[in-house]
């Protein structure tokens, strides 16, 4: 199920999804005294990043991580953590914790299981997650064009997180596994632009989840994902 949210302007956007976020994140402090977040890269979310980063919660009971990542040197441009590190982990939330998915040189199986039970013991469910979407309909490292896909959405998979090597895509992956992420408390997409707009019709006019993998958010009537989008 899906509960779509439009604006006319992205500054809009930023503030309203960063105002849930934090409530959000606040409520499960109060609740259980921690928080998770799972955020994922682009450009796309760097103005929401930089509202929310100056929110005042109490951010060093939150734990930051992202819903996947290349797995590349985290200085280079191309690493999602230093784009978190540099619009998010800033102000007030530089007092957050920050789970990182890349961790070491090579993506081995070792790396994979000992990734899994830290995620498994301190993160998850995620409190929030927000996810974004590609034009080819993926989300998160969940690529129709890997060879991993099947194995990626199957609602029998009980890893947290996998290798993903996409076949349109530069880079091999690590990502949350879609079982993984569908049980995350709140879910959000958020997207911008026509072309976005265009594709998330798409995703919602069929219900075969493995060409376009955000069905799997947007057509679940176990969760409602909350599409926050903007021109």
């Amino acid at each position: 199920m899906i509960d779509i949210n439009e604006f006319d302007k992205r500054a809009a956007l930023d503030v309203a999804l960063a105002d849930k976020v934090a409530k959000l994140l606040e409520e499960a402090i109060q609740n259980k005294g921690k928080a998770s977040l799972a955020v994922s890269g682009g450009s796309t979310p760097k103005g929401l990043f930089k509202v929310l980063s100056e929110k005042s919660i109490d951010w060093k009971k939150v734990t930051i991580t992202l819903a996947d990542e290349r797995w590349v040197n985290i200085s280079e441009d191309a690493s999602n953590t230093k784009l978190v590190h540099e619009h998010l982990l800033q102000g007030n939330a530089k007092a957050a914790k920050f789970f990182h998915l890349k961790q070491g040189e090579e993506l081995c199986q070792d790396t994979l299981e000992d990734l899994n039970l830290a995620a498994r013991s301190s993160l998850l469910p995620l409190d929030v997650l927000i996810l974004g979407m590609g034009e080819d309909g993926h989300t998160a490292s969940l690529f129709p064009c890997s060879d991993e896909i099947t194995t990626a959405l199957s609602p029998t998979n009980q890893n947290a997180l996998m290798k993903v090597v996409p076949n349109t895509a530069p880079h091999q992956r690590i990502t949350f596994t879609c079982n993984s992420l569908l049980k995350s408390k709140s879910i959000f997409l958020h997207i911008v632009g026509e072309g976005k707009k265009e594709v998330l019709a798409k995703a919602l006019a069929d219900e075969d989840v493995k060409p376009m993998p955000i069905r799997a958010f947007l057509h679940n009537e176990l969760i409602t994902t909350q599409v926050f989008w903007a021109q």
